[in-house]
C-alpha cells in the first residue's frame, strides 16, 4: 500500500508548456538534487527540456509545498521514430528482443521522460502520486522509461506499479552507466 503524498505537500497539479517555462530553473533543480548530478547539469538539459514541451502528448504535473516551491516534477510525451530515446532504444530491443515484439512496443508508448522528488520529500508516497497523476489519461497504448539500474526508490516504485522489463543493462550513447528500459501498458489500475 502506498503512503500519502508528504503533509506539507500543497497542491499537485498539471502544469501547461509555458508554466513550466516559467520555473523551469526551479524544475531543473529539483532534478539536478534528486539526481545528486552536478549543479552544471542544469544548464546543459534546460535546452532539451524545452525542446520535449513541443513534442506532440507532452504533459506535465508537479508537486508544490505550502510556500509554492517545486518538490516533484514529472513529465513525458509520444515516443515517435526520430527521437534519440526512440531510436537507441528500438535499436537496443532488436540486439535482444525479435523485431514483431521490438516494434510493437515502440508502436504507440508515452515516454515518461523525467520524474523526480526533491530528496527532501521522497519516502512519502509522492513519486507514485505524481506517476498516477501523469498517466491518467496519457496518450498512448503503453508507457516506457528509463531508470539507472540498481536498488532504487524509483526501481521499486516502478515494480510496484507493475513495469516489467523491456531492455536490461543497456548503455544509451554517451552514458557509461547501464540502464534499464521497463514498460507496461497503459491505462493504470487504480491505486
Amino acid at each position: 500500500m502506498t503512503a500519502a503524498p508528504s503533509p506539507h505537500i500543497d497542491r499537485i497539479v498539471e502544469l501547461t508548456a509555458d508554466q513550466l517555462r516559467a520555473r523551469l530553473a526551479e524544475a531543473l533543480q529539483v532534478y539536478v538534487d534528486a539526481m545528486g548530478y552536478p549543479p552544471s547539469t542544469a544548464q546543459q538539459r534546460a535546452p532539451m527540456w524545452s525542446a520535449h514541451m513541443m513534442r506532440a502528448g507532452w504533459r506535465c504535473v508537479a508537486a508544490f509545498d505550502q510556500q509554492d516551491e517545486l518538490v516533484g516534477i514529472g513529465y513525458g510525451y509520444l515516443g515517435v521514430p526520430g527521437q534519440w530515446w526512440h531510436e537507441q532504444v528500438f535499436r537496443g530491443m532488436l540486439t535482444v528482443t525479435p523485431r514483431a515484439e521490438a516494434e510493437q512496443w515502440m508502436r504507440d508508448y508515452f515516454e515518461l521522460t523525467e520524474l523526480h522528488v526533491r530528496p527532501d520529500s521522497q519516502g512519502g508516497g509522492l513519486g507514485e502520486t505524481l506517476l498516477r497523476r501523469l498517466l491518467d489519461g496519457a496518450p498512448g497504448n503503453a508507457v516506457l522509461l528509463s531508470t539507472p539500474e540498481g536498488p532504487t526508490r524509483a526501481w521499486k516504485l516502478y515494480r510496484r506499479v507493475g513495469f516489467g522489463d523491456v531492455l536490461r543493462h543497456y548503455r544509451f550513447t554517451g552514458d557509461p552507466r547501464p540502464f534499464a528500459v521497463l514498460g507496461r501498458s497503459l491505462p493504470l489500475e487504480t491505486a
